[in-house]
């Protein structure tokens, strides 16, 4: 929900003079999320609303839509020409610095540079800096509020019991000698997140041997690989409650089709595992030691473990990325290796730790998702991390 005073409040422990939000037939959806505009509500012409972080308010609209921001607070200037409208920033930011919007230098972080390079020039012409608003976007529209947290932890106990019905699934259909596929456990997942009232936005993966080192492998018509003894599986799913405050669960487990797992599968999973854990306890270092940490540290630390067991080539992406009301939300991504995310890792964070290593015969991925509460407490979703690959014709 919207709130002036603590927009008001972030604006100046942030030292920046004011947020100027923007947008231009839906160009920046976080602008939107800020101040809760409905997403079926099409505004045709540009329009801002700059909050400082002392005073009122100042709403930017076209004559044709002059009633666009009439619900929230602060002065109103209509503009008709294009020099109205310049002229009206050129006001409004007067004597200002430091401002705040969607904007990433040189594109760093392209999940935040919502404003046309064109818009921030302008901008930039008045005498103003324009700075990222990336940590502000976070406390307002990626940091969770109490209910959102219970939703995803009510999502994840749904998502957690999926691989139970998963490795039953196949260990009873292996031994009654019915034949299975790929597209068999996809739909028993879906059948299982549709009985517990939950929306997935994408079919879960499910990758047998060679597909698992596949890291975004989809099933298709020509790729659906039987399962059978002696298999190796990775299943990736994720969903939530079909809330409108639904929050994401996001899981990656292994298993093998059989009693004893191989030695191949383990050495890798447990580099994996070790590279997740490592993750995991930086996360949790930091905010005991109360020191600000921001999403590439993670990933680099992630990342160092795989690459001293000589997999490096094979981690072929970001550590995790965060999550919301969609699977990759809006926050800091743990990320120093697509995009150097310099974003900070604030409570109300949630967010996945999902290392890889992917060979040509198989690959491993074990993802957990985490989240930082307000008291900086540090807590793993979706029961305890992976800590063997399930050998499912003796566990099940």
């Amino acid at each position: 929900m919207f709130s002036l005073e603590k927009i008001q409040e972030k604006l100046k422990e942030f030292g920046f003079d004011g947020w100027l939000l923007y947008d231009f037939r839906f160009c920046n959806p976080l602008a939107r999320r800020v101040l809760g505009l409905s997403e079926k509500l099409f505004l045709s012409r540009r329009w801002f609303y700059f909050i400082p972080a002392s005073g009122d308010p100042v709403k930017i609209n076209h004559k044709i839509e002059p009633a666009a921001l009439a619900s929230y607070p602060g002065i109103s200037k209509i503009y008709l020409r294009w020099q109205e409208l310049e002229s009206s920033l050129k006001t409004v930011l007067t004597g200002k610095k430091r401002i705040a919007m969607e904007y990433s230098p040189n594109n760093a972080i392209p999940y935040l540079s919502r404003v046309d390079a064109g818009t921030i020039e302008f901008i930039k012409s008045l005498g103003v800096d324009v700075v990222s608003s990336g940590d502000l976007i976070q406390v307002f529209e990626s940091c969770l509020n109490q209910k959102q947290f219970q939703n995803h932890l009510d999502a994840a106990i749904h998502t957690r019991e999926a691989y139970e019905v998963v490795f039953r699934f196949i260990a009873e259909s292996i031994r009654n000698k019915i034949e299975i596929k790929e597209s068999d456990v996809i739909r028993i997942i879906m059948d299982h997140f549709s009985k517990n009232n939950l929306f997935t936005d994408h079919a879960p993966i499910v990758g047998v041997n060679s597909h698992s080192g596949d890291p975004h492998y989809s099933t298709s018509s020509e790729t659906d690989r039987k399962i059978q003894e002696g298999d190796f599986i990775l299943v990736d799913l994720w969903a939530k409650l079909n809330d409108s405050e639904g929050i994401y669960s996001d899981l990656t487990r292994t298993g093998f089709v059989g009693t004893v797992v191989p030695e191949k599968y383990t050495k890798i999973f447990d580099i994996v595992s070790r590279a997740r854990d490592a993750a995991i306890e930086k996360v949790t270092k930091a905010f005991a030691d109360d020191t600000p940490i921001e999403g590439w540290e993670i990933d680099n630390v992630t990342r160092e473990v795989i690459v001293k067991a000589g997999y490096g080539e094979y981690f072929c992406h970001r550590t995790g990325h965060s999550i919301g009301k969609e699977t990759h939300g809006n926050g800091a991504n743990i990320d120093g290796l697509e995009t150097l995310d310099t974003r900070k890792i604030l409570p109300g964070s949630l967010f996945s730790i999902e290392p890889g290593i992917y060979l040509e015969e198989f690959g491993v991925r074990s993802e957990v998702n985490v989240f930082v509460d307000w008291d900086k407490k540090i807590q793993v979703t979706g029961g305890e991390p992976q800590t063997y690959i399930v050998p499912i014709l003796k566990e099940y």
